[in-house]
């Protein structure tokens, strides 16, 4: 059977077609560096891709999540450990004003101190991050922890509640504080034994009364305990801080890993080989220039070619 010339030029046009196509496509995945350029070129490897771009999502979610609540945990940290040692100091300035040896001057002189020391847990139980919120407020983020109430006495204004923010897989943890917690209230015994709570800076107002009024040898004994019970509260809550701090410093690394895994395997199923890609490439332009060079030479030939 013979083969006419058109159906020659036809198979060769339809075969430069395709080594073209095929050419482009390869250009294609050089240029996005992606082997899949469209869903329908594998369905199922793209599937299985989309589902790992989700989780590295879900990780990166993690990993943003850590990093806000390490800020906010590290702020908490630097400020507790400021109101332990001005806790510190005021348990310091008690004891020595208890001595004997100070007079009413003296005493007085310390009560000066005293009141600027709490001003200065005032502004620390206060503390506020870079957005503005109050990071001893529990959900009240808005609202300063602590504020004068109509009679004068500084009061916690937060609440107590406490959220919880994932973390990792199955992890989560507390990602906001109450005020209650480190500048909580102590039990004050009184001298016929009864025991009422008394607020954390009422303690130090007493404090500076005492010093105010004179030689009052037994609420500055009573403030000694008391600041040592209120420094109690500060130690613990440093202490959940620190432990919060080591398991978000625990998730961070096993965040890190799983990112690095789960991107090397996405870049193992989506990224393109460039060298089988390149490789390909030039073959494919070397048969195609091939194919036109032939073309070129068929398509000239006539009836006359063959009689000469």
């Amino acid at each position: 059977m013979e083969i006419s010339t058109s159906l020659r030029f036809d198979r060769a046009i339809a075969q430069m077609g395709v080594t073209q196509d095929r050419l482009t496509r390869t250009q294609e995945q050089l240029s996005s560096t992606k082997e899949i350029l469209k869903p329908s070129d594998a369905p199922d490897k793209s599937a299985a891709i989309t589902r790992l771009k989700s989780v590295i999502d879900q990780q990166n979610s993690y990993v943003a999540t850590i990093k806000s609540t390490q800020d906010k945990f590290s702020q908490q940290e630097t400020a507790l450990k400021s109101t332990s040692d001005v806790v510190t100091r005021l348990k310091e300035l008690a004891i020595q004003a208890a001595n004997d040896t100070n007079g009413p001057e003296g005493r007085k002189l310390i009560a000066v101190e005293v009141k600027g020391l709490r001003d200065q847990l005032l502004s620390l139980a206060n503390t506020q991050d870079v957005n503005g919120n109050y990071i001893f407020s529990g959900t009240r983020a808005n609202t300063a922890a602590f504020a004068a109430d109509s009679s004068g006495k500084l009061v916690y204004q937060g609440d107590q509640t406490i959220t919880q923010v994932a973390v990792g897989e199955q992890r989560e943890l507390a990602n906001n504080r109450s005020g209650s917690q480190a500048f909580g209230r102590v039990i004050r015994t009184a001298a016929d034994g009864t025991q009422t709570g008394v607020g954390f800076f009422q303690v130090i107002d007493d404090l500076a009364a005492a010093l105010s009024n004179g030689h009052d040898a037994a609420s500055l004994q009573r403030a000694v305990g008391e600041l040592d019970s209120a420094q109690s509260g500060v130690t613990e809550s440093i202490a959940a801080v620190g432990s919060g701090i080591s398991v978000l410093d625990s998730q961070s690394s096993v965040a890190d890993e799983n990112l690095l895994r789960m991107k090397s395997t996405l870049s193992g199923m989506e990224d393109v080989d460039y060298t089988e890609a390149i490789t390909r490439m030039n073959k494919d332009m070397l048969a195609l220039q091939a194919a036109q060079s032939s073309f070129a030479k068929i398509s000239q030939m006539n009836l006359f070619d063959y009689i000469k």
